[in-house]
């Protein structure tokens, strides 16, 4: 027998998988995925999603990667938060004044046809498909401007329905999804990056072993640096794999940190992400020490 709560959700998950989208359940009341590996579990087959809802009350979780989708969030001030001075115009009081501001600086209108969720916090989504070619879209915070966000490839959001502490998050506009406007896109492109570099190992291959451990440490750096994208995935990857090196004393802790940031740095990474990536893909590989045979 379903849980009673869960009826209403189950509607709006339904709902959103009829729009071709792929849902995943997140935790009763919260935002946070109830599932581990929700990217990989979200779907569109309604009797997965049916079976998910039926046995709890789950808030919606939207994957807006696999759905084609890019979604701007536009959140609200909270108390004590300053207006950067580049946003300190008549009128700014949040992320929907700066994106009316931006139209408006771009020549472009605002750009509201679409369809538009109110959420919990009082803020708004603005739901936009993404472009079918060209550069991948991610996550942006802050790109756009104050109180912007977006979520694309690698994102999620809480979908229609959903009820947090706060409260629920509303459709305030059920039209079609519009394409992401031109001029919202190309200021999304990120820059492209330099040209990867080798970052250099300075270990002295003057035996079988140290030879060994230099292509070992180099592979998973170019594996790093040749990624076309998913930048964390790879350096996560690569920092468990060096990481059993050096549980089993083969390598210093220190210098794979320093060769996994140097790496990182050639693609763009935001050096205090990376550093939390590696040191926790290094704690994952030294589950799993390993030597080399001298």
């Amino acid at each position: 027998m379903a849980h009673p709560g869960s009826l209403p959700l189950l509607s709006y998950a339904l709902a959103a998988v009829r729009r071709g989208w792929h849902v995943f359940p997140l935790v009763p009341g919260g935002k946070t995925p109830a599932l581990r590996g929700w990217p990989q579990q979200a779907t569109r087959d309604p009797g997965q999603v049916t079976a998910w809802w039926q046995h709890k009350p789950y808030n919606v979780g939207i994957a807006t990667g696999p759905s084609r989708l890019l979604v701007v969030d536009l959140d609200t001030a909270k108390p004590g938060d300053a207006i950067p001075e580049s946003w300190a115009l008549p009128g700014v009081v949040d992320g929907a004044d700066v994106l009316a501001a931006l139209a408006e600086r771009h020549g472009q209108p605002y750009p509201a046809d679409t369809f538009t969720v109110a959420t919990a916090s009082g803020g708004t989504h603005l739901y936009f498909r993404r472009p079918e070619h060209g550069p991948q879209l991610r996550n942006t915070a802050g790109r756009l401007g104050w109180k912007i966000d977006t979520r694309a490839t690698g994102g999620m959001v809480v979908g229609p329905g959903s009820t947090t502490a706060k409260g629920t998050y509303r459709v305030i506009s059920a039209t079609e999804v519009a394409p992401l406007p031109g001029w919202l896109a190309d200021l999304l492109t990120p820059p492209p990056q330099p040209p990867a570099r080798p970052v250099a190992v300075p270990l002295h291959a003057t035996d079988r072993r140290t030879a060994y451990l230099k292509a070992a440490v180099e592979r998973q750096l170019a594996h790093i640096t040749r990624a076309p994208d998913h930048h964390n995935d790879a350096l996560s990857r690569s920092a468990a794999a060096l990481g059993q090196l050096v549980a089993g004393g083969e390598l210093s802790e220190q210098d794979v940190t320093a060769w996994l940031m140097d790496a990182a740095a050639t693609v763009g990474h935001d050096p205090r992400k990376a550093a939390a990536t590696i040191r926790s893909g290094l704690a994952y590989g030294a589950r799993r020490p390993r030597t080399v045979a001298a």
